[in-house]
């Protein structure tokens, strides 16, 4: 049977699990909309591209599966650059699809061409850079190989957004519809032959440690090895430190816990390795520059050093390690609990042979290190946050500085900071992206300057009738800026202030409930009222801008 190719890559959508496409329709990808009409893969429209490539960043992120975009040619294209960026250093599972004009048309100056024939932009180049895979399907006698390269670049242990652009009569052509039945489109199981000696060499040398101390990144989220982390820090009274991917790996209300490691962090993590560490289990974490510290060298100075990761390519990227495994880290941590349990290790022992951690408390005493005064606000916001949801919450956040600092994630909610390239005004419209694939409570925290950039995918929530949570940090500043041009540059400040709208006003414009805060009692009353299960909000919670975090931003 034949079947048009806009109707087969919309099987192939279907085939890969996907069950929402964030985009834009135009001319040029008209055929392949047209064919979702039927699907069970069901479009969502957005108010710009960009919030396409955010919103399928963040259903990608809070699934865990492949999701996709869809856009037409030239601007459509273009305007999903900064999130396609932000996926691909993410290494997000994306799969985008493009419109393209007519083949008998490149180099003539069709309207919105971008073959890159005739002076026309050159649509494959300017996503190169930005795609583990992109094609530009001119032709259908290659179509299943082209198909099979797109996916085992999103099935990858190391995937990333992958480009596919048809041209419009291209997506009109016929086909054999049993052409998906030589394409992959699931994930290979791949048999994992664990290295014994390696293995057996990490649980030594986390045996013979006075002080241990693991690092987990955002791969042992990825991997689904919380617990198995939990287990062995508890097992052995090791203490966990995490990346700021790797917020809740295990509960940060732990006494195990060291909190977040990071640069712009408390520096209670720091000092405890420095001070005590003599081993660093690295678990799924990349060690990039804000979690250590550009590099500090006296963060790794004379400890013993483990580094486990599902890419090869983040082994020993930073750091030279005395036992360096490419696995699954769930994988990797069942072969040490089991090496311990076939040792006959007596856990209680091993606990008092390892040194114990200070309490919670203590270490959350050095958030005033870094926030002296002037944020009482935003601190008890997040205690508030932590009680009213012990689990089941979903955060993304822009402003990270301060959930590193003040929030403590328990192993049952997730948080999602703006990692990839850290554009501002992704966590909205992420946030909108993650609750069409996880229904659970979802909150987006952002400044007064990222809510401009991407306020109106709002409309895009209400119209899809999905709740989520805005808190709004409003210092009429873009608080970054103006605080290095505080720190480093003789207060010329320039273009950071601004003047905002009245919230109140916009938030009732698009149909949603708001609450402002300037006080502790207003911070109270906020979460007496508002629905943050059912209801749509925009929480404004007024800053000074005078006042600026004590960290420097110093570049090395």
């Amino acid at each position: 049977m034949k079947i048009q190719v806009s109707e087969l890559i919309v099987k192939y959508l279907e085939k890969l699990g996907i069950e929402f496409i964030f985009g834009m329709p135009g001319a040029h990808i008209l055929p392949v909309y047209d064919s979702l009409y039927h699907s069970s893969v069901k479009s969502v429209l957005v108010k710009h591209e960009q919030g396409a490539s955010f919103m399928a960043s963040g259903c990608a992120r809070a699934s865990g599966k492949i999701s996709a975009c869809i856009t037409t040619a030239g601007p459509g294209a273009t305007n999903l650059v900064t999130g396609i960026a932000s996926a691909y250093a993410d290494k997000q599972p994306i799969l985008v699809i493009t419109g393209e004009t007519s083949t008998h048309i490149f180099g003539k100056g069709g309207l919105q061409e971008s073959s890159g024939e005739g002076g026309s932009i050159d649509q494959s180049a300017l996503f190169q850079g930005i795609t583990r895979y992109h094609k530009v399907v001119e032709r259908t006698d290659y179509l299943a190989n082209v198909l099979n390269q797109a996916s085992k670049a999103l099935f990858s242990d190391s995937p990333g957004p992958v480009l596919l652009s048809f041209p419009f009569n291209v997506q009109k052509e016929l086909v054999d519809a049993d052409l998906l039945d030589s394409v992959m489109t699931e994930k290979p199981s791949y048999v994992m032959y664990e290295n014994i000696q390696s293995i057996n060499a990490l649980t030594d040398m986390i045996m013979e440690a006075r002080n241990p101390v693991i690092v987990a990144g955002y791969g042992c989220i990825k991997s689904g090895a919380q617990e198995l982390v939990s287990e062995l820090s508890d097992s052995l009274n090791i203490p966990v430190t995490s990346s700021m991917k790797g917020k809740g790996v295990i509960s940060e209300q732990s006494a195990l816990s060291l909190g977040s490691l990071g640069v712009t962090s408390t520096g209670y993590a720091y000092k405890y390795i420095v001070d005590n560490a003599d081993a660093i289990i690295f678990l799924g974490a990349g060690f990039n520059e804000r979690t250590s510290y550009l590099w500090d060298k006296t963060l790794l100075e004379n400890k013993k050093i483990a580094q486990i990761d599902s890419n090869p390519e983040q082994l020993q990227k930073v750091f030279k390690a005395d036992v360096a495994i490419t696995a699954d880290i769930k994988a990797a941590l069942t072969g040490v609990l089991n090496n311990l349990d076939a040792q006959g290790v007596d856990r209680d022992a091993a606990r008092k042979h390892i040194a114990a951690n200070d309490s919670v408390e203590k270490r959350d005493a050095g958030s005033s290190e870094v926030f002296q005064s002037g944020f009482a606000l935003v601190e008890k916001f997040f205690k508030q946050l932590e009680k009213k949801f012990e689990k089941d919450l979903v955060v993304f956040d822009d402003n990270m500085i301060f959930a590193q600092n003040f929030f403590n994630v328990s192993a049952a909610n997730r948080f999602y900071p703006n990692s990839g390239i850290s554009s501002l005004g992704h966590a909205i419209p992420a946030a909108i992206g993650s609750r069409f694939a996880v229904h659970k409570p979802t909150i987006a925290i952002i400044g007064d300057g990222g809510f401009q950039m991407c306020c109106m995918e709002l409309m895009t929530a209400v119209n899809y009738d999905l709740p989520v949570t805005v808190v709004m940090f409003n210092n009429s500043t873009m608080g970054l800026i103006r605080k290095n041009q505080h720190q480093g540059y003789g207060q010329r400040f320039i273009d950071c202030d601004f003047s905002n709208p009245d919230y109140s006003l916009l938030a009732k414009s698009f149909g949603i409930d708001f609450q402002h805060v300037e006080t502790l009692e207003d911070l109270d009353r906020v979460f007496e009222k508002t629905d943050f299960i059912a209801g749509s909000n925009l929480i404004e919670i007024m800053l000074d801008k005078e006042l600026f975090p004590n960290y420097s931003s110093r570049r090395s």
